[in-house]
């Protein structure tokens, strides 16, 4: 099978992308390297710089891939930039997820696979964990962008018989996550206390977030393009609430450090509470997931330990004087 995966570059595709190339399909990897890193990229596939909001230089990525299966995992993924810049959010998310719809749908590719948020898409729950017949009511641009390309999938498949499957994540963490970023909140917090920093809670600590680590994401999603499924929506999701202050305390004891967090306020966008039910994953896919927090948690922070050790030995290998104007 060849498998097109945007977003390849980053954190959950290039781990999608390795699943695959271990499983002996062709891949080729769609990325514009924004948030991306080339590093992350497998040596054994098809890597193509591209930027899904270019028409034509998608249209020749796909054209030149002529792929079985699409992974859509390319977007802007801040929440918080989505409040501040609404319109860039939906330029890439919306504008470049339509432009490679409307190509999938063109060249007859078989399986669309979409990475939508289920923490963002519902809103403020009425009741948990979430199922994927709760109500959706998005409290961020992101959330919304996020649904909105959810509908345009839908209007391609009444409109041109594309079959799809729409992937509602939770917090997916583990290793490769930008710390740079504001969703790992794992990644965040263990680069943190590695650099002997305290990190800041947003909120009192009460806030819930469902937390899945990243390998029985790519699981899950080996399991939809098994399937090869259509008109078909999931939450993966282990069910289960987990507090800021949970988190922190996973990771602090990972890292093996002392330290109490800084709190500021909570950030606009941000919903309270979430959990997302996994029952019809379970029964359809015959998934969910199985590793646990500690476990993850313990990876991530391995992950990051051996990251920053390799930065201080290039640091200190470094000529003196390397590098100065």
């Amino acid at each position: 099978m060849h498998v097109l995966v945007t977003g390849g570059a980053g954190f959950i595709g290039s781990h999608l992308v390795d699943r695959l190339v271990s499983e002996k399909h062709w891949v080729t990897v769609v990325d514009d390297l924004s948030t991306g890193s080339r590093g992350n990229v497998h040596p054994k596939v098809t890597f193509l710089k591209v930027d899904i909001r270019n028409l034509r230089d998608l249209e020749q990525a796909v054209l030149n891939a002529l792929p079985d299966v699409i992974s859509h995992h390319a977007g802007q993924a801040s929440l918080r930039q989505s409040v501040k810049f609404p319109g860039y959010d939906a330029h890439v998310n919306i504008v470049g997820s339509v432009n490679l719809i409307r190509l999938a749908a063109k060249y007859r590719v078989r399986h669309f696979i979409y990475s939508s948020s289920g923490g963002a898409v519902y809103g403020e729950p009425r009741e948990l964990p979430v199922s994927e017949d709760h109500p959706t009511n998005p409290c961020s641009p992101y959330g919304l962008a996020k649904l909105t390309v959810e509908r345009y999938l839908e209007l391609y498949r009444q409109l041109e018989g594309l079959r799809c499957t729409v992937l509602r994540y939770p917090n997916v963490f583990g290793p490769r996550q930008d710390p740079a970023g504001e969703a790992g909140v794992v990644a965040i917090f263990s680069e943190q206390m590695l650099r002997g920093e305290r990190p800041v809670i947003f909120g009192k600590g009460n806030k819930t977030r469902d937390y899945v680590y990243v390998d029985d994401i790519v699981d899950a999603n080996i399991r939809v393009m098994q399937a090869g499924g259509d008109r078909r929506v999931y939450n993966l999701g282990s069910g289960r609430e987990v507090s800021d202050y949970e988190i922190f305390t996973r990771v602090r004891e990972a890292v093996g450090v002392d330290v109490e967090p800084r709190y500021e306020l909570k950030r606009p966008g941000e919903i309270t509470r979430i959990c997302l039910s996994y029952e019809k994953a379970k029964a359809e896919l015959g998934w969910e997931p199985r590793c646990s927090l500690v476990d993850g948690v313990q990876k991530a922070v391995a992950f990051y330990r051996d990251k920053l050790v390799a930065e201080n030995v290039a640091r200190e290998s470094k000529p003196s004087g390397a590098g100065d104007a």
